[in-house]
């Protein structure tokens, strides 16, 4: 596995609520946008950048091919896992979230060995405890069997990924990249 066969989305398409509605990947954090953070650990590790984004189109174009969902309402995180695997020409998908600004390249390092070992659909991130399901490692394969449980109406992320073979990758010595700032609190405490 190498660069040329992993496409990354980084997932920014989401209501932002407990942000007052504003997008977390582009408010500031250390004076950065919270994406940046993303961008830097991927920029030269994988064959392309998207972004999946429900609005601020411009504003994100300048971190990465803009997709927006196709299903309507912000139906979470598959609706933009899905969007990519519409558009993605690689064999793999490495999906991150854009408000998670301690990541680093441990997570594609780890999750594409763990991928080439064990030749499952998915590899996703556990802390030690519990899975975190925003940090995986998809393969492009899998965008017909998404579809399809999306048309049955579920959308919740983990039962997506237990229906598939998936194996969870250990970063209990890694657990600070998980952290994701989801409340202007979050952004204080961690400035």
């Amino acid at each position: 596995m190498n660069k040329s066969n992993v496409t990354a989305v980084i997932l920014s398409g989401g209501r932002s609520s407990r942000m007052s509605g504003k997008d977390k990947g582009l408010l500031l954090f250390r004076n950065e946008p919270l994406i940046s953070y993303v961008i830097d650990v991927i920029s030269g590790n994988v064959d392309s950048i998207l972004v999946s984004a429900n609005r601020s189109i411009d504003s994100y174009q300048k971190f990465g091919h803009v997709i927006t969902d196709n299903l309507s309402g912000f139906q979470g995180p598959l609706a933009g896992i899905l969007a990519a695997l519409d558009v993605v020409s690689t064999e793999y998908l490495l999906v991150l979230p854009c408000d998670s600004p301690f990541v680093n390249s441990v997570i594609i390092n780890r999750l594409e060995s763990e991928m080439k070992k064990s030749k499952c659909d998915i590899c996703v991130a556990s802390d030690g405890k519990k899975m975190q399901p925003v940090f995986s490692l998809v393969r492009s394969s899998l965008r017909d069997n998404l579809y399809d449980y999306l048309s049955t109406g579920e959308r919740k992320l983990r039962a997506w990924y237990e229906s598939n073979e998936t194996v969870q990758v250990d970063f209990s010595d890694h657990k600070d990249m998980f952290i994701n700032l989801n409340t202007k609190e979050d952004l204080k405490k961690f400035q």
